[in-house]
């Protein structure tokens, strides 16, 4: 399959993954701090015979460009722009919005700057509402990022030690060591000047949320010690139109740890933002 080059307004090339027809009602995946688009995969081979899905590796991610400096991390119309450029390069037709933890500043960027006319719904899994000094204590828990300084350290080993206790801490039960191994590789592609930047600004995008119009679907890992669900359930209560489900037994990777369930429900969710569109 050709993958069409996307690149960002600045000029930073983004790799992407798609599968299922082309025409088909689409989803758009967007994945948390320091991952990658495998996260992604246990979902996408269970949803890529009805739905044309599509995963991007952030800028400073994965197989994408890494600029130096914050700039390119820190701007939130770059990050917006990064989305359309997917959703253009693609030709997808109102998708559905997927993100995970740092995926919900990602795709509050897209709608600050673009609104959510192009969008048929959105989803957030273990989503956070602000970052930087906007965050409040009972929004994270023990296991955040944002408390676990060895995570942006320039020394290597220390880092890789401290990524490989982060992702570990990201589910409430142990991944199969195949998942978990490539879970840590995928962390370890985004480098410390990334991981740094990504917390550098101060934003509280709740009332982007607030202000969104097209259907929500927020899905929270009960158990989660890196978001709290709490914050899970504040960003459902934002919305105007949203549904909370909590998961319970899941902690801050719901789709990695209950992937059947996680495909069904978002599954559902797209058919009835489909059929709404439809209908109007």
């Amino acid at each position: 399959m050709s993958m069409p080059e996307i690149t960002g307004r600045d000029g930073v090339r983004l790799a992407t993954y798609a599968e299922g027809p082309e025409g088909a009602p689409a989803v758009l995946f967007i994945h948390g701090w320091a991952q990658q688009s495998v996260c992604w995969r246990p979902v996408m081979d269970r949803l890529k015979g009805r739905f044309r899905v599509v995963a991007m590796d952030l800028r400073g991610h994965g197989a994408s460009d890494k600029p130096e400096g914050e700039g390119p991390y820190t701007d939130t119309a770059l990050w917006a722009d990064d989305v359309t450029a997917v959703i253009e390069g693609y030709g997808l037709e109102k998708p559905v919005l997927v993100g995970w933890s740092y995926g919900s500043r990602v795709i509050a960027s897209y709608l600050s700057v673009h609104g959510d006319a192009g969008l048929s719904g959105m989803v957030l899994a273990g989503g956070i509402l602000t970052i930087g000094a906007a965050r409040e204590d009972w929004m994270v828990g023990p296991s955040s990022p944002g408390v676990q300084r060895d995570l942006y350290t320039d020394d290597l080993p220390r880092r890789l030690a401290a990524t490989a206790k982060f992702v570990k801490e990201c589910t409430a039960q142990p991944l199969d060591t195949q998942a978990y191994g490539e879970l840590v590789g995928a962390n370890m592609l985004c480098p410390p000047h990334v991981r740094r930047a990504l917390f550098a600004p101060t934003w509280d995008f709740r009332p982007v949320y607030a202000a969104m119009t097209c259907p929500g679907l927020v899905i929270h890992g009960v158990q989660d010690e890196v978001v709290s669900a709490a914050t899970g359930e504040a960003a459902a209560a934002l919305m105007k139109d949203a549904r909370y489900l909590p998961y319970d037994g899941a902690g801050h990777a719901p789709f990695l740890e209950n992937p059947d369930r996680f495909a069904d429900d978002l599954a559902a969710f797209v058919e009835t933002c489909t059929t709404a569109e439809e209908g109007q």
